[in-house]
């Protein structure tokens, strides 16, 4: 069982998401420049985004370089003296993720209740795992953390880990295939970067002061994207140990911050607060998966008045026909919400949605019942 989004969505000027050099991220298809927006950005402004806690009901998973510190302060405030926790601490963390105490290098990815439960873990076998590191030795902590690998194989209590996964070289032990796969997004046409050459005024310049006090230029571009994700119900359940209320509402949290997030990349410059002009979700029960990334291989053009989404719109949607009538569609359920009710849309027209909560509820309605 396979859940699948496709966004077209049209940003006014803007730099989303930013390369090393500070220029909007870009790629080539369809042997042109697209802008791009890449899945990490896309991943994390969906985690984040409020839409999603809400419906999960479940504390977002921590990404940190300092599991130490998120330990420390725990124990210290439990009580413990911060010694004595600073010790502990990097005993477990050496362990736990087979890091020096002084390394910081690795980003770990790590669920409320794990961190929980190992902290109430260190609390319970506090005694001993003194003792132990008294003597330079750690085997209370090879042994919980041997138990808390057991109980962590493959699953998570966390619906952010369980749909973007884990991935930790140092402790394999520790991995989780991630459930959903996100695409980057490309825009639907060619697209050329600009720049903004800005000056900043010093106020208090007398009259006979003049020039600026500073200036630059911010690269910026604007474009219709394309943006796809898909979700594997089977696995979303399997990475939350099985708990199918709990990947229903991952879903659920997925498909409104999916549409409802925005990346925040340079948008106090910019404000380019744009949400999408189309949005289809198909539950699919055929096995396949479908981008539909190749409807825009041949970059949409203006039209004569200008305008990009329309033609977005009309190539998506002969794509999708095109799909269909090939490799049939029997196997797959198309929801679709669009902004403008004169979009030119025939093959999808019967899928259209009257607002956001009919979309959300009728993908739900096909996952399978608990």
């Amino acid at each position: 069982m396979y859940l699948e989004i496709h966004i077209l969505q049209s940003f006014a000027p803007s730099n989303l998401n930013r390369d090393d050099t500070g220029n909007p991220k870009d790629t080539e298809f369809g042997g042109v420049r697209r802008a791009r927006i890449s899945s990490q950005c896309i991943k994390r402004s969906i985690r984040l985004h409020p839409a999603f806690q809400q419906a999960t009901r479940v504390e977002l998973a921590v990404r940190t370089k300092h599991l130490t510190r998120l330990l420390v302060d725990s124990l210290v405030k439990a009580g413990k003296a911060e010694d004595q926790a600073q010790m502990v601490a990097n005993a477990f963390a050496a362990r736990y993720a087979k890091l020096d105490k002084n390394d910081s290098s690795v980003l770990l990815y790590l669920s409320a209740s794990e961190t929980r439960a190992a902290v109430q873990q260190l609390l319970t076998n506090w005694e001993e795992i003194l003792a132990d590191l008294k003597d330079g030795k750690s085997p209370a902590i090879d042994r919980l953390t041997k138990e808390m690998f057991r109980a962590l194989r493959n699953r998570t209590s966390a619906p952010d880990i369980a749909l973007f996964g884990r991935m930790l070289a140092e402790n394999p032990e520790l991995n989780i295939d991630a459930a959903c796969q996100v695409a980057h997004a490309i825009s639907t046409h060619r697209v050329n970067m600009e720049m903004d050459f800005y000056t900043a005024v010093d106020d208090l310049l007398s009259d006979e002061e003049t020039g600026a006090a500073m200036m630059g230029v911010i690269p910026f571009n604007s474009a219709c994207f394309y943006r796809y994700a898909r979700i594997e119900w089977e696995q979303l359940v399997q990475n939350l140990g099985g708990d199918a209320a709990l990947a229903r509402r991952a879903v659920e949290g997925f498909l409104r911050a999916a549409v409802l997030a925005v990346p925040t990349g340079k948008q106090n410059s910019f404000a380019a607060q744009n949400p999408p002009d189309m949005v289809l979700g198909v539950a699919r029960t055929d096995g396949h998966a479908w981008s539909l990334a190749n409807a825009f291989e041949k970059p949409v053009r203006p039209e004569r008045e200008g305008g990009l989404v329309s033609a977005s719109i009309a190539a998506l949607d002969a794509y999708w026909g095109r799909l269909v009538k090939t490799y049939g569609g029997e196997g797959a359920f198309p929801a679709a919400l669009v902004l403008d009710e004169e979009a030119p849309l025939t093959n999808l027209k019967s899928a259209i949605q009257p607002r956001l909560e009919a979309w959300v509820t009728a993908l739900l309605a096909r996952l399978p019942q608990e």
